[in-house]
């Protein structure tokens, strides 16, 4: 008797837990390639759309379980632009000579992003303002440092947003 209950508690199982994670499940099923083109920059700040462009061909793919393709392959498109860089220094402090002494910077990057499905020719999501901050340190960091920061920022916000779409 042991031995049937078991055998039933484990066919219940089997049969019971048909729940599964599935990769990709940011993306209606149909998509399983996307493009990522590189970003227009309306700034001056040149090096930002294809390090922008780079960090999301590595995550886009990698977070929704896609393959990268080139635009007339694939099943959806990452686009956008580059609308706003600067850099801001937020954090005083007076200096031994009584000054103010920059403590922090910060560096504000604006985009406008939209990721369409081209199978069905609708936008998935978009954002016409999405903005994110990199700080670092003036004394012993480089504006890279802030850059990298919130470009990272950028794309988290942007995984995100097509996680929270479905």
């Amino acid at each position: 008797m042991p031995g049937v209950l078991a055998l039933v508690g484990l066919l219940w199982a089997l049969t019971g837990c048909n729940y599964t994670f599935q990769a990709g499940s940011g993306f209606p099923p149909h998509v399983r390639t996307v493009a990522v083109e590189t970003f227009d920059n309306e700034t001056d700040r040149f090096e930002v759309s294809q390090e922008l462009y780079e960090k999301l061909l590595d995550e886009i793919p990698r977070s929704f379980g896609l393959t990268s393709a080139g635009e007339e392959f694939a099943d959806a498109i990452v686009r956008g632009s580059v609308r706003r860089y600067s850099v801001d220094a937020p954090s005083y402090r007076t200096g031994q000579d009584g000054n103010p002494q920059v403590v922090e910077r910060q560096v504000v990057i604006g985009i406008e992003v939209q990721v369409i499905d081209r199978v069905n020719n609708m936008i998935l999501w978009e954002n016409n303002s999405l903005s994110e901050r990199g700080e670092y340190l003036e004394a012993s960091e480089l504006e890279e440092t802030g850059r990298e920061l919130a470009i990272e920022r950028l794309v988290r916000a942007i995984v995100n947003g097509l996680q929270s779409n479905w």
